[in-house]
């Protein structure tokens, strides 16, 4: 095996979205920093199974706000 080609794996904490912590051992960061998660197990829809409604709308909202709802239709004038 190949010397001084594989990252330290060192000891860090994880805090979740509500606040608890635990210790585990990654490659992230230097030992003993901390990881802040913006997303858990206990918050993603995909294992809570609850669904919760964006705040931001979907991609077409998002596009009709940044481009306008007529982009692509015709206003009738010739250049």
């Amino acid at each position: 095996m190949k010397k001084d080609i594989h990252p330290e794996y060192h000891e860090i904490n994880v805090v979740m979205t509500d606040g608890t912590a635990f210790k585990t051992r990654s490659t992230y960061g230097n030992a003993g920093d901390t990881l802040r998660l913006d997303i858990d197990p206990k918050t993603h829809q995909a294992w809570t199974g609850v669904s919760r409604i964006s705040e931001r709308g979907g991609r077409m909202a998002r596009f009709k706000d940044r481009f306008g709802s007529n982009l692509g239709q015709s206003t009738g004038q010739k250049k």
